[in-house]
């Protein structure tokens, strides 16, 4: 059975089974290997998406539960036209954040949901926001520095 909703702003039909967890529809289905699959729990934040504006648990919510809503993924926050980074991806290249990169998708995903909300969050928002998205490098106050980057000031 298939399920409509707008993926990175394209309308899309995914034909998979509608219980099929949202990040192996993207992965499997849609060879879209940039949401990364780490706990299978919820828990890690390396698959995080976007969902009408709300970071979520992509192996957490079903492929059925999303119809006809905007799914965007870091696949889509680039300019597809010019290539350019989004900001919060320039910020996290300008302050080097990444090491392994293993997290840093669903890391991204969470900083944009909150800034998208937020335009200029507190620390306790960036806190709340980005709290569960965990990174075995340790590289959190880099993380903290390019939300602030990307927001324009400090976070």
């Amino acid at each position: 059975m298939a399920t409509k909703l707008i993926l990175n702003g394209r309308r899309m039909s995914v034909d998979a089974a509608p219980d099929m967890p949202l990040l192996w529809a993207l992965r499997d289905v849609l060879g879209m290997t940039g949401t990364r699959f780490g706990c299978g729990a919820g828990q890690c934040g390396a698959c995080t998406v976007i969902v009408d504006r709300a970071a979520v648990r992509a192996c957490s919510v079903a492929l059925g539960d999303l119809a006809g809503k905007q799914v965007r993924t870091i696949e889509g926050l680039a300019d597809p036209k010019t290539r350019r980074l989004h900001r919060v991806q320039q910020a996290w290249v300008d302050c080097n954040v990444a090491q392994c990169g293993y997290c840093q998708a669903g890391q991204i995903m969470s900083a944009v949901a909150l800034l998208e909300t937020h335009p200029q969050p507190s620390d306790a928002q960036v806190t709340q926001a980005m709290n569960g998205n965990l990174c075995r490098c340790g590289t959190y106050p880099r993380v903290r520095a390019a939300i602030a980057q990307a927001a324009g000031g400090k976070a």
